[in-house]
C-alpha cells in the first residue's frame, strides 16, 4: 500500500511539472523587449532549470527512481522489523538464563576456538594490570603518569621493587601490583609448562609429520609385520639401510616396544612408527604417502570378508591423495574373490597377493612334491636367492638355451615379454630367440652379484632316455575346513593321477560341506581323478582321530580351520594338538624301527617318543599350515612335521613384490594350477 500510493504521488508531481515547464516556455517566448541580461536572469529562474531537465537525459529516470526510493525503504523498514524481532527473541532468551552461565559460556566458546585464546587473555590482563596500577599510582603519588606507568611494570615483572614505596596509599597500590604480577607469571609459566608438555606428549603419541622420501610404508598392524620388517632390512642391506614407516591405529610406544621385542638386527634400517588411520586423509599426508616408493596394506586380524572391506577403503582413500602417488601398492587380501573389485578401484597401481590362497597351494604343492618346500623357503624372501628381472641390450637376438649358459652366477628361468606386454613365460624353450625389449627372469644371491659372460665352450654329448615316472593313485587327508577348500580340490583334481582318494576329516556335516562346495562353483560329479571320502569328527579329539586309517595316507594336510581362524592362537593350539595326536597314533601303529629304546625311564623317555614320531614321518607326509612364526620355529625343530607353511612365507611374498612390482607375475606363474 505504501509503494503503490507513494508511487502515484509521485507520478502525480511529475505530471504537474510538465505542465508547469510548458507554460514557462510560452510565456518567455513572448517577452522580445526585455533586455538581455533580465531574460537571462528570468530563464535562469523560471526557465532553465526546468528545461534543462526536462531535455536531459536523467528525466527520463524519473519514474523509475520514483519507484525504486519507496521500494528501498519498504525493504529498510522490514528489515529493522525483523531485526527488533530477533533482538526481542535474544532478550527473552537471555531473560531464560542467568547471567554467569551466559559468561561462562561465551568465555568457553572463545577458548575453544582460538589456538592462542590463553596466551592472548593473559597479554591483556597484563596491561589491563600495568595500566590499572599506572593511574592508581599516579593517583596516590605525586610522580608523573608515565613514570607511574613504568613503577607499575617494574611491580609486575620483580615484586620485591615495592618494598622501597613510601606512605600509607603508595604502599597499599604496589603490593597489590606485587601480588597481580605474581598471579600472571605464574600462569605463565603454567602456560609455558603446558604448551610444552603437548608438544613432547604429541611426539611420543607419534603426531609429528614424517618427513623422507622414496621410503616405505605400512599401512596397518598384523601378526605378519615382524617378518615383513625383517624381509625389507635384508633387501636394503646391500644400500646401507632404508627407511620403513608403519601407520597404525595403536599408542606409537606400544608399536616400537613390540618392534624392539624382535631381537632383529635391521641392518641400517630405520623404522619409524606413527599412530593414525589408514582411511584418514591428514593421517597419510603426515607419513608422507606421496613420496613413498610403495606402499603396503596388510590385513586386519578380522574374518576375511571384514578384512578386504577394510583393505578396498584403504586403497579408496590413497587414490583420493590430491598429490598423487610415486609408488605402486601391494595390497594384502584375504579372500580370492574380493581381489577383483580393488583391483578395479586402484587400477594400475594395485598389486595383490591372496594369502589365504598362496598359503593353500602351497600346501598343494609341497605335499605332491615335498623336496619343493625348501625350494620355496630358499626363493620367497631375501635371505639366500631370489628373483630379479633385468634387460640385457647385449642379449637380443640370442637364444635362450645360450641364455642358460650365460650367466655364471646367476640361473635364468624365465623371460619378460616385450610382446605380450610384459608377461612372464617361465622355462622357454630352448629355441626361443631375445627380442627387442625383452627382459631375463633369473634366480640370483643379489642384483649387483650377476652379469652375463662370454659364451664358454659346451661339449655336446647324449642325454639317456629316462623315461617319465608314471603317475600312481595316491590317498590325501584333509584335516580341517578352510574357506578355498573347493580351490584346493581342483588343484588336486589337475595333478593327480585317477584312483586318487581325498579324505575329509572335519566338523562340518556332509550335507553342508556339498553345498559349500558347490557354492564356491565346483562340480563334485564331474571330479575324475578324485573320489571325496567324507568323515564327520573333531581334530583334536583322539578317539576320533583313531577311527581313520592314518597309517595309509601319503599326505596328509593340517588346515587352519575355518571356525577359528580369527584367532591365531586357537588357531595354532588346534593344528598344533592335531599334529601331535597324528603322529603318536601313527608311531603306534607303524613297525618302530628300535624294539626298546636304551633311554628309557620310569616307562618313558623323551627322546624316544620324538624319534618315534619322527620314524613316522617317514612313512607319511604331513604338511602343518601354522600361521605364527614363532609356532612355526617350535615345529620345525622338532621335526615331527615335514614342512610348516605360516604367515612368514606371506610376509616374503610381500616384501618382494614391495621391492619390484613385477615379481608378483613371477610368483602368479608359479602358483598358478597350470605349474
Amino acid at each position: 500500500v505504501v509503494t503503490v500510493t507513494s508511487s502515484s504521488l509521485a507520478f502525480w508531481q511529475w505530471m504537474k511539472v510538465l505542465g508547469l515547464q510548458k507554460k514557462v516556455r510560452s510565456c518567455g517566448g513572448g517577452a522580445d523587449a526585455v533586455d538581455s541580461e533580465e531574460t537571462a536572469e528570468t530563464s535562469w529562474v523560471l526557465g532553465d532549470p526546468g528545461s534543462g531537465f526536462v531535455s536531459s537525459e536523467s528525466w527520463k529516470l524519473a519514474p523509475m527512481l520514483a519507484l525504486a526510493i519507496p521500494l528501498f525503504l519498504f525493504k529498510y523498514a522490514d528489515q529493522l522489523r525483523r531485526k527488533k524481532e530477533n533482538s526481542s527473541r535474544a532478550r527473552s532468551t537471555e531473560e531464560e538464563v542467568p547471567l554467569e552461565k551466559r559468561i561462562a559460556y561465551k568465555v568457553d566458546v572463545f577458548f575453544s576456538g582460538h589456538p592462542y585464546a590463553k596466551l592472548l587473555a593473559l597479554l591483556i590482563a597484563t596491561v589491563v594490570l600495568i595500566a590499572s596500577g599506572g593511574i592508581a599510582l599516579f593517583s596516590v603519588s605525586g610522580s608523573g603518569f608515565l613514570e607511574a606507568l613504568w613503577l607499575s611494570w617494574t611491580f609486575v615483572a620483580d615484586s620485591g621493587n615495592h618494598a622501597d614505596q613510601v606512605g600509607f596509599g603508595p604502599r597499599i597500590v604496589s603490593v597489590s601490583i606485587s601480588a597481580g604480577g605474581m598471579l600472571v607469571f605464574a600462569t605463565m609459566l603454567g602456560l609455558v609448562s603446558d604448551a610444552i608438555s603437548e608438544k613432547v606428549d604429541s611426539w611420543r603419541k607419534g603426531k609429528s609429520e614424517v618427513i623422507e622420501v622414496n621410503h616405505i610404508l605400512i599401512l596397518g598392524w598384523s601378526d605378519k609385520l615382524g617378518s615383513l620388517l625383517k624381509q625389507l632390512a635384508i633387501a636394503n642391506k646391500s644400500i646401507g639401510g632404508g627407511v620403513v614407516v608403519v601407520l597404525a591405529e595403536r599408542d606409537k610406544e606400544e608399536m616400537e616396544m613390540d618392534i624392539g621385542k624382535l631381537g632383529f638386527d635391521f641392518m641400517g634400517t630405520s623404522v619409524i612408527c606413527r599412530s593414525g588411520s589408514p582411511l584418514i586423509l591428514a593421517d597419510l599426508k603426515k607419513v608422507s604417502v606421496s613420496k613413498a616408493r610403495a606402499i603396503i596394506v596388510l590385513a586386519s586380524d578380522e574374518n576375511a570378508d571384514q578384512s578386504d572391506a577394510r583393505a578396498l577403503r584403504v586403497v579408496l582413500s590413497l587414490t583420493g591423495v590430491k598429490e598423487g602417488l610415486r609408488g605402486h601398492i601391494v595390497v594384502e587380501m584375504s579372500d580370492l574373490d574380493n581381489e577383483p573389485l580393488v583391483k578395479l578401484v586402484g587400477g594400475e597401481l594395485i598389486e595383490t597377493v591372496v594369502a589365504h590362497d598362496v598359503i593353500g597351494r602351497l600346501m598343494i604343492q609341497c605335499a605332491l612334491q615335498p623336496g619343493l618346500a625348501q625350494i620355496w623357503e630358499d626363493i620367497l624372501g631375501f635371505e639366500n636367492a631370489e628373483f630379479y628381472i633385468k634387460r640385457w641390450p647385449e642379449l637380443d637376438g640370442m637364444r635362450f638355451g645360450d641364455v642358460l649358459i650365460s650367466f655364471p652366477d646367476a640361473v635364468p628361468c624365465g623371460v619378460k615379454l616385450a610382446s605380450r606386454f610384459g608377461s612372464i613365460l617361465m622355462n622357454p624353450d630352448d629355441d626361443y630367440v631375445l627380442r627387442e625389449g625383452d627382459e631375463i627372469l633369473v634366480i640370483a644371491e643379489d642384483d649387483d652379484t650377476y652379469a652375463p659372460a662370454p659364451l664358454p665352450e659346451v661339449h655336446k654329448g647324449f642325454l639317456p632316455n629316462v623315461p617319465t615316472p608314471p603317475k600312481y593313485p595316491e590317498k590325501i587327508l584333509f584335516c580341517g575346513w578352510r574357506r578355498d577348500i573347493h580351490d584346493m580340490i581342483m588343484v588336486l583334481e589337475a595333478f593327480l593321477a585317477p584312483g586318487s582318494e581325498l579324505w575329509m576329516f572335519n566338523e562340518v556335516p556332509e550335507k553342508a560341506r556339498e553345498t559349500k562346495l558347490t557354492d564356491g562353483g565346483m562340480d563334485i560329479l564331474g571330479l575324475t581323478n578324485i573320489k571325496l571320502v567324507h568323515k564327520e569328527g573333531n581334530a583334536v579329539i583322539r578317539r576320533h582321530l583313531e577311527s581313520l586309517p592314518l597309517e595309509t595316507f601319503d599326505s596328509i594336510l593340517i588346515l587352519a580351520d575355518e571356525s577359528v581362524e580369527d584367532s591365531i592362537v586357537q588357531s595354532d593350539s588346534r593344528s598344533l594338538a592335531t599334529l601331535l595326536l597324528i603322529r603318536d597314533v601313527q608311531s603306534k601303529r607303524l613297525p618302530s624301527k628300535e624294539s626298546k629304546s636304551p633311554l628309557h625311564h620310569n616307562g618313558f623317555s623323551h627322546s624316544s617318543w620324538i624319534r618315534k614320531m619322527q620314524h613316522a614321518s617317514d612313512k607319511s607326509i604331513i604338511i602343518s599350515e601354522i600361521l605364527d612364526s614363532r609356532t612355526r620355529n617350535l615345529v620345525s625343530v622338532s621335526k615331527i612335521s615335514d614342512y610348516v607353511l605360516s604367515n612368514e612365507l606371506v610376509s616374503m611374498a610381500l616384501a618382494m613384490v614391495a621391492e619390484d612390482k613385477q615379481i608378483n607375475r613371477v610368483l602368479e606363474e608359479l602358483f598358478a594350477e597350470e605349474v
